[in-house]
């Protein structure tokens, strides 16, 4: 491609060379420079690739796009772009790469701090009922068409990014819905991407540091971009930051929530448990009338509803596909029920931090368990006020907790189970906990010592690796791991 229609859309200015330069690949990392490649340079948290801008021209880049003054005079053969931002540039010239493939598909962004993972299989889950075809975009990976494969980012980068839109469109998808982060939007990830829908969850204060928000105010407003981009903005009205969030929307807006002035709102919401299905059900009232089963458990399963519920809705998508998406939803690894007996309730969760450790166990205690029981660890090589926290929590909130391996990176098991000790002792001294340091066996010991009525929750990021007592990093699947052994002692 040429570099002219390359940067169709890039407001550039050629500093060297020409516009007639043939481009045959985009690449932002130094090492993959090569023989007729656009390199981008990006000035990053850690390091500025512009000072690899030379090697790269050395290595055969045909161009180089760059965002402040370097010189590559003595670079013979080498085209030079200046552009303002060359994060921004790297997006619009990615989507023009790829024949700008999200604009032949419906485009579904979904931002907020809680709640997007699942809210985006929800609305999948809907429109895939509805007979869309749709690829799926965020923390538990890439999805379309029965295939999955994993990303390093919840957005990833732009380049990436419109590599997969291509992927879709090639499959036969013709919806995408994908999780929007704040870093992805103040990165240019999803620069000129614009959405038919975006939906807004909830927010609290989250990815604020260094190479992340400065504030909590800038997160809220950048979490609000979204809405500046999009055709419809489906929105929490019940969460405190939304007009906030929403301040210089260009889109029209549809609310859910439990307000009476909500365009989607829920009541009469029922607790429902049963030995295959935790949930909840609940009515809709507003723009239409429908009663929802949803399952998955506690109030945030409603809002996640109501958000998917609504985006069918303004999509056209009929009643019946709503009812059936809604019911039949499961995500891995977000309140996943694990269906092994009829005696107790057992399911995994993602929970890996104090927050969403206390939402868990909140949710869960009102289904009035005979115990609730917890299996957790933490990840090493992190701080250790997650595990103090996480502790604390389990003590006060669970009747009983087996304290395990997470993944402990560098760090001994014993040295993380030792701090995790000191939250519970100061959460509750009376607190009940055994420690099992191989997971494996604390998935085990949860299952032979649980009692009828039992709630039992696995939580962690345990379930995405696992460490053998052989040292051999291979797949830890506790949903396939736990079905295995109901088998194997004949559980009922």
């Amino acid at each position: 491609m040429k570099l002219s229609a390359l940067t169709e859309g890039v407001a550039c200015t050629l500093v060297q060379g020409s516009m007639d330069t043939e481009i045959t690949d985009i690449v932002y990392d130094s090492r993959k420079a090569a023989p007729g490649v656009l390199f981008v340079c990006i000035v990053g948290t850690q390091r500025d690739s512009h000072d690899f801008a030379a090697d790269c021209a050395a290595k055969g880049a045909a161009a180089i796009v760059i965002q402040h003054d370097i010189d590559l005079t003595g670079m013979d053969g080498v085209t030079v772009l200046k552009v303002d931002s060359s994060r921004y540039a790297m997006a619009r010239m990615s989507a023009n790469l790829f024949g700008n493939p999200a604009r032949r598909m419906t485009m579904i962004g979904v931002t907020g701090t809680k709640g997007k993972t699942t809210t985006a299989h929800m609305i999948r889950s809907v429109l895939e009922a509805a007979g869309r075809k749709v690829g799926m975009i965020g923390t538990n990976g890439v999805s379309y068409m029965g295939r999955h494969e994993d990303t390093a980012n919840t957005t990833p980068e732009s380049y990436e990014l419109q590599k997969i839109f291509r992927t879709f469109v090639d499959a036969g998808c013709d919806t995408v819905v994908m999780e929007v982060s704040s870093q992805g939007l103040m990165m240019d990830r999803v620069g000129g991407i614009h959405y038919n829908v975006g939906v807004f969850t909830n927010l609290s204060p989250d990815h604020i540091g260094p190479g992340e928000h400065a504030s909590f105010e800038e997160y809220r407003s950048w979490k609000g971009k979204l809405f500046q981009r999009c055709d419809v903005g489906i929105v929490n009205a019940d969460d405190p930051n939304t007009e906030a969030l929403l301040e210089g929307h260009t889109c029209r807006l549809v609310t859910y929530g439990m307000g009476e002035k909500d365009d989607y709102r829920a009541g009469d919401c029922q607790l429902l448990r049963t030995h295959d299905f935790l949930g909840v059900t609940f009515h809709v009232s507003g723009k239409d009338e429908m009663d929802v089963r949803v399952n998955m458990p506690g109030a945030f399963s409603v809002y996640n509803a109501l958000a998917a519920l609504a985006v069918g809705k303004e999509l056209g998508v009929p009643d019946q596909a709503i009812h059936d998406g809604l019911a039949r939803c499961v995500v891995k690894g977000r309140v996943e029920l694990v269906p092994i007996s009829k005696k107790f309730t057992i399911l995994l969760d993602y929970a890996h931090n104090e927050v969403s450790t206390e939402s868990l166990l909140t949710t869960l205690r009102a289904y009035q368990p005979h115990r609730l029981v917890v299996v957790f660890g933490c990840g090493g090589n992190r701080s250790k006020l997650r595990r103090y926290g996480m502790g604390e929590i389990c003590a006060k909130m669970a009747d009983f907790s087996i304290l395990t391996e997470d993944n402990n990176r560098f760090e001994k098991v014993e040295d993380i189970l030792a701090d995790i000790r000191q939250g519970m002792v100061k959460g509750n001294p009376d607190a009940k906990f055994v420690e099992i340091p191989d997971r494996l066996d604390a998935l085990h010991y949860a299952v032979d010592h649980a009692q009828p009525g039992d709630l039992i929750a696995v939580i962690g990021k345990g379930h995405e690796t696992y460490r053998d007592r052989m040292g051999v990093k291979t797949p830890f699947l506790e949903r396939e791991l736990l079905e295995e052994y109901a088998k194997e002692i004949g559980l009922e």
